[in-house]
């Protein structure tokens, strides 16, 4: 099977309190899979970097405006496999840290046209929260 390689910057919204900021997703190509929480990101535009691209899909996906050099990071460099809407990838994911008051208004007004519907809520989560839900780990979709 031939995988495209996705570049992404990927964002991880914290409160003063340590929750973090996850989407719940779900993927158009697989509904079957039923939704899914996720952190807040995507492709990397060309002749974008990664910081910037993590400000922009913050303001894409959550409607929160961040200066990139508000961004801490990458925090993490991850690389994984992963399919989204039939396509299969193969990812290189770049994330970045952000303080961000819990009292933020999320606006999914900025969605991509694929991204509208698939994106069903946002929701603040410890990670005492998350394990009691039985995610290790909260997944990614893009």
């Amino acid at each position: 099977m031939v995988r495209v390689h996705r570049e992404s910057a990927r964002v991880l919204p914290v409160s003063a309190d340590g929750e973090v900021l996850l989407l719940q997703d779900t993927d158009p190509g697989n509904p079957s899979r039923g939704a899914y929480w996720t952190s807040i990101g995507g492709a990397i535009d060309p002749g974008e970097d990664a910081v910037r691209a993590a400000a922009r899909e913050l303001w894409e996906e959550a409607g929160v405006r961040a200066l990139p050099e508000a961004l801490v990071g990458p925090v993490q460099i991850h690389a994984d496999e992963y399919s989204w809407n039939g396509v299969d990838y193969s990812g290189h994911n770049a994330y970045f840290a952000l303080t961000l008051d819990r009292g933020v208004e999320i606006s999914f007004a900025n969605l991509e046209p694929i991204e509208v519907g698939s994106v069903v809520q946002a929701g603040w989560w410890t990670p005492d929260k998350l394990r009691a839900r039985g995610h290790r780990d909260p997944g990614r979709t893009s």
